[in-house]
């Protein structure tokens, strides 16, 4: 393992994580955030649905590992929400799995360590009309009303559980032409969808009362100070975040 040890932050999802590092995702952008602080590690396999997720829960993250992830940030809802066609070949999770499948990767996770967090992503809306279009019967069946009642679910079950999550379904919508400007295939997030996302994460973390605090600017960077030209070591350096707060 490459030192010094740094906290690590674990996104584990579906294609909207394994993607997240592409076109100005949010997983790119978290990570610029956190250069220094803590390392950002992707676990995303598109196409997969929680019930995909409780098959390797397990190897990607071991109990019994030397190092456990001080936060993991988990999406899965998507594709559980496609609905069932006569040929069977949807992936479909119906809702009391998907809620099961999802209250047992909350509890895995939970055990892990003490000092390991969770945030939860709620299934963000769909554009039906751009799915058409460019996904064609690769879409399947994906309507915005199956993701709300998934997202609704993720939401209802943190709520029980005492985990945070994000509600994406509505988050994004908030924004006029969120259909068009947030999604790039009806189902995938844009740069503008991807800034929504990691402003509501970065909200979260702001807000949550743990110790320590995983929001970035309370993580201490590494070795600051050692170089004249370090902007870490200036007062006045501060870096553009205008999307974080407007």
């Amino acid at each position: 393992m490459v030192g010094p040890n740094r906290p690590q932050i674990v996104l584990f999802g579906s294609s909207i994580v394994q993607f997240s590092f592409a076109d100005e995702g949010w997983g790119s952008i978290l990570a610029d955030l956190y250069a220094r602080r803590a390392d950002i590690l992707v676990r995303g396999y598109g196409g997969w649905t929680s019930r995909n997720a409780l098959q390797v829960l397990e190897q990607v993250f071991p109990k019994d590992a030397a190092v456990q992830p001080a936060l993991v940030i988990v999406y899965f809802g998507g594709n559980d929400s496609i609905l069932q066609v006569q040929n069977g070949l949807s992936p479909q999770v119906p809702v009391p799995e998907y809620i099961e499948n999802m209250r047992k990767i909350a509890t895995h996770l939970k055990s892990l360590s003490e000092k390991t967090r969770a945030i939860f992503l709620s299934p963000p809306p769909v554009n039906e009309d751009l799915i058409r279009n460019f996904l064609g019967s690769l879409g399947l069946r994906r309507t915005n009303e199956s993701c709300r009642k998934y997202s609704e679910a993720c939401l209802k079950l943190c709520e029980e559980m005492g985990f945070k999550a994000v509600d994406l379904w509505t988050a994004l919508q908030q924004k006029d032409d969120w259909s068009t400007a947030c999604l790039t295939d009806g189902v995938h997030l844009s740069p503008e969808g991807s800034r929504i996302v990691a402003k509501e994460i970065l909200r979260t973390l702001k807000e949550a009362d743990w110790e320590p605090s995983l929001y970035w600017k309370s993580i201490p960077a590494e070795f600051v100070g050692l170089s004249p030209l370090d902007p870490e070591a200036s007062e006045a350096f501060q870096r553009n975040l205008q999307w974080e707060t407007n």
